[in-house]
């Protein structure tokens, strides 16, 4: 059974991609911002450059995120996409990051979110892991927190299959940097369970591991049967291994009853019979599920209604002046 931290304490505000609803997603200035907004973690998904260095990026291609089209326009394989891991850390250091986005022919850029931070350029990196991290514990030191690490290992069969061992690369550098044993400040995610399963036997005394949960039609890179991991048999597999879960929003949330109440799925309870925490994602006030007024009202939905124990979110900062503002409440005679 999982073995987590307890439950029902003050659920955790987890930053998706550092403040990304106003800052470019995993640039070192969107994970600063969500620092002093008060997020209780910062999440790092990693890819890896040519030379095996573990770098901080959500797509293990390159386009959306930055203007690798541009400064290497005869780099992209036959699918025609950029991949991380075909260019050095030294090529990916050329690179700037912007707004999640699309370039049309004549190489003009969209933003996925059109309210966010305009194309700026020049302004941003791919940081590495080891930046970031060293990032994070000197603004822990400066600012006298204690903020966690939030990392998931995106597609590490795919990169099984490129020759590298993106699992022992990752786990290389939390441990030069002595997070590995650092109890409440980490967390390691993938969708993949093999991949869960391997650092659940592999490490002596792992930190909590969470078993992200996508629809089987996503096409992730492994072979998980997600409809099964939501079932309580599938749930208490996933406890053999892993602390939490990791689901979309739609698993608990399945929207509005005729009388304006909220739909609620059986995953939370299932789930928290197993010993498992529940972190769904991603919050966004400019993305609202059907139904839902603001991003007040999601919150409410999802944290005080279904009782997740912490929620993902590009919008740190109102997540963590939402539950200030319960706790208030709370406590108020």
């Amino acid at each position: 059974m999982g073995s987590g931290p307890a439950l029902n304490k003050r659920p955790i505000v987890i930053a998706h991609r550092g403040a990304s609803g106003y800052l470019p997603e995993h640039s070192l200035a969107a994970k600063a911002l969500a620092h002093g907004m008060g997020a209780d973690f910062l999440e790092q998904d990693i890819v890896l450059s040519k030379d095996g260095v573990p770098v901080v990026l959500h797509d293990i291609h390159l386009e959306s995120t930055t203007d690798v089209a541009v400064r290497f326009p005869k780099r992209a394989r036959g699918d025609s996409s950029f991949y991380a891991i075909d260019f050095t850390l030294e090529e990916l250091k050329t690179l700037r990051l912007h707004e999640r986005g699309w370039r049309d022919q004549g190489g003009q850029h969209s933003a996925f979110y059109n309210g966010r931070f305009p194309p700026q350029p020049g302004l941003f990196q791919i940081p590495t892991l080891e930046e970031e991290i060293a990032l994070i514990a000197g603004l822990d030191k400066s600012r006298q927190r204690r903020t966690g690490l939030y990392l998931e290992f995106k597609a590490p069969n795919w990169h099984a299959a490129q020759d590298y061992d993106m699992v022992r690369a990752v786990l290389d550098v939390l441990d030069d940097a002595g997070y590995l044993h650092r109890p409440g400040q980490l967390y390691l995610q993938c969708f993949d369970d093999k991949t869960l399963q391997r650092l659940h036997h592999e490490l002596t005394s792992p930190p909590p591991l969470i078993q992200l949960i996508a629809e089987n039609d996503w096409g992730e890179d492994s072979e998980v049967d997600y409809d099964f991991l939501r079932s309580p048999q599938g749930l208490e597999q996933v406890a053999t291994y892993a602390q939490g879960i990791g689901p979309h929003i739609p698993h608990i949330f399945r929207g509005k009853a005729d009388d304006g109440s909220a739909l609620l799925t059986d995953l939370v309870p299932q789930a928290h019979a197993q010993g498992l925490q529940v972190h769904p994602y991603t919050l966004r006030k400019d993305e609202l599920p059907a139904g839902v007024a603001d991003f007040d009202e999601l919150l409410d939905i999802l944290l005080r209604q279904a009782g997740v124990d912490g929620v993902f979110t590009d919008f740190p900062d109102l997540a963590v002046q939402y539950l200030d503002e319960q706790q208030r409440r709370d406590v108020a005679p």
